[in-house]
């Protein structure tokens, strides 16, 4: 547990990052105690989220403080981060020195491409579970994985729970619990439909039949990302 003192959160964004993976935690992480958010990317240049909504970075690469806490969101956009050096040398650079590295959904693939989860327990997105041992993590089945000083967080929505835990890692149950109120976080979704475990068979297979154009396309990207983190890791 930290003093409440300035903290410094970067949240990594990208071309087709998932809003709700960086949205869900930035409203909690600025709820901590003297915390600094920062929405960090390559440029300063205005970024298309996944479905079209606008943000604008307010730092670079280049010009990030230092961070405590790194968050690395995902979406459909993380096939193209797969093979970006930039990208993975600044979180390469910065994770040393940070008190978290942290994850949502396919976040956790920048992460293992950068060679941050070798050796790591780790979750993502359930359509990407089978990815992670690619970059040397073991998948646990679990909405919010913490190993050491690595935390990710499952599909999408997991990010709300994800900060929620960073929190009260940093500032106790009782200031996380009081964030929890504060933004009413009490789901209660209408159907039973929110994992591939519980969701009818038949909406399972609707949602893999849309999305196989994008996991084919980040199979690929997979493949090639690991070859070059394998190559690097035993160099």
């Amino acid at each position: 547990m930290i003093a409440p003192e300035s903290l410094s959160v970067g949240l990594i964004l990208f071309e087709g990052v998932t809003q709700l993976d960086f949205t869900g935690p930035y409203e909690v992480f600025s709820r901590m105690p003297g915390a600094k958010v920062h929405l960090v990317a390559q440029s300063t240049a205005p970024l298309r989220t996944e479905w079209g909504l606008m943000i604008t970075p307010d730092t670079t690469f280049d010009a990030a403080p230092p961070l405590d806490v790194i968050c690395v969101p995902g979406g459909w956009g993380v096939n193209a981060q797969l093979g970006n050096t930039a990208l993975h040398d600044f979180l390469r650079a910065r994770a040393p020195s940070a008190r978290y590295v942290t994850s949502v959904c396919t976040g956790a693939l920048l992460l293992g491409a950068a060679g941050l989860l070798d050796g790591y327990r780790a979750t993502t997105h359930w359509m990407s579970v089978g990815f992670l041992e690619r970059f040397g993590a073991t998948h646990v089945d679990e909405r919010v994985v913490i190993d050491r000083n690595r935390i990710t967080g499952g599909g999408v929505t997991a990010g709300i729970d994800l900060a929620l835990v960073i929190a009260a890692e940093l500032f106790g149950d009782d200031t996380s619990q009081a964030i929890q109120l504060a933004i009413e976080y009490q789901p209660a979704p209408p159907f039973n439909s929110g994992s591939p475990h519980s969701a009818p068979a038949e909406i399972r297979d609707r949602v893999l039949a849309a999305s196989r154009p994008g996991l084919d396309a980040r199979r690929a990207a997979i493949e090639q990302a690991g070859t070059t983190f394998i190559a690097t890791r035993d160099l």
